[in-house]
């Protein structure tokens, strides 16, 4: 045998067991997500919109309803809001909405549009006998859904409390341009590589925050989703619709009764202009006595380390809504 002739033998042996060894891969992970979902079942209620099932969790009994809506890419957004949830729920009812795509939720194949999103939320929140009106609490990305609600129905809003969230006149103001995702990203969780991630890597898929925050069966949880549920093609949709929801409603502001409260970073990270998140969301601020601007120290998700803080500004703020 020449050396031509056993060098293609070599690569062909080595393509047929990287093959091999790839389709094993993906039997196993599958595999593994039917265990895991078993294992874990959804931890709230579904409720079926447009067919598909929807997860909405409540806890607590208060005479304020919060809705929490989750950022962009949260695989799990119940269980990232866990700690935040366990503090508000002793003072309000707390309520997690897990959009298409996110944590038990189902996939979609409806478009990631503003609209869309909004409108789910809102027959989900309905089919789960949740009344408003409600305090929605959106986080990063969901500013947008929470402001576009707000906007359109601000009978069912009776308040908005911002954790570092996004609004449609930011990439004005900073001069930045949307985000969004390569499309090619939707098929690694099928493909099983986020679980090959987490096992390599798997802090990069977990909250920061101290040791005991989260509980160990919260993150073994949140380990499972993640591998399940990573940029899949709700998440990666959503984030190329950034920009086309941005322009739909970015002459939209806040009602200018409703009473707006934001958590945001600590406010050392002024660019060369002077501007930094405070001093964005001053403009954004309504002119009820009750709005405000709080900033603390920490993550974009303020939620994971500051959620004691958190909880005790919502309790002063809700006071301000009745008197």
């Amino acid at each position: 045998m020449n050396i031509k002739s056993r060098w293609w033998k070599v690569s062909r042996n080595v393509f047929l067991f990287l093959i091999s060894t790839a389709l094993i891969w993906i039997v196993f992970h599958h595999v593994m997500k039917v265990y895991e979902q078993k294992t874990y079942p959804p931890l709230g209620q579904l409720v079926e919109i447009d067919g598909k099932d929807m997860h909405v969790y409540t806890k607590g009994n208060g005479e304020n309803t919060v809705v929490l809506l989750s950022g962009l890419g949260t695989s799990a957004p119940l269980l990232d809001f866990e700690p935040l949830i366990n503090e508000m729920a002793k003072h309000h009812k707390v309520v997690v909405v897990e959009n298409f795509g996110y944590g038990w939720s189902d996939l979609t194949n409806k478009e990631r549009t503003v609209e869309n999103i909004v409108e789910e939320i809102r027959m989900a929140l309905k089919k789960a006998n949740i009344e408003g009106p409600y305090i929605l609490m959106p986080h990063s990305i969901s500013g947008i859904y929470g402001l576009y609600y707000a906007y359109t129905y601000p009978k069912e809003v009776k308040a908005v409390v911002g954790i570092d969230f996004t609004l449609p006149q930011a990439l004005e103001y900073f001069n930045e341009p949307a985000p969004t995702m390569p499309k090619y990203l939707k098929y690694i969780a099928p493909l099983g590589i986020v679980r090959l991630a987490l096992y390599i890597m798997s802090e990069d898929f977990l909250p920061l925050a101290d040791d005991g925050t989260y509980s160990k069966e919260n993150l073994q949880m949140t380990k499972a989703i993640s591998a399940w549920n990573s940029f899949n093609k709700n998440v990666v949709e959503e984030a190329n619709q950034i920009e086309k929801n941005i322009k739909k409603i970015n002459t939209m502001t806040f009602p200018p009764e409703m009473p707006v409260l934001i958590f945001t970073t600590d406010e050392d990270n002024v660019n060369e202009e002077g501007k930094n998140n405070v001093t964005f969301y001053r403009t954004q601020l309504t002119k009820h006595p009750a709005s405000e601007i709080v900033t603390l120290e920490g993550h974009h998700y303020l939620h994971w380390t500051r959620y004691k803080e958190m909880s005790e500004r919502i309790n002063e703020f809700s006071d301000k809504l009745i008197e």
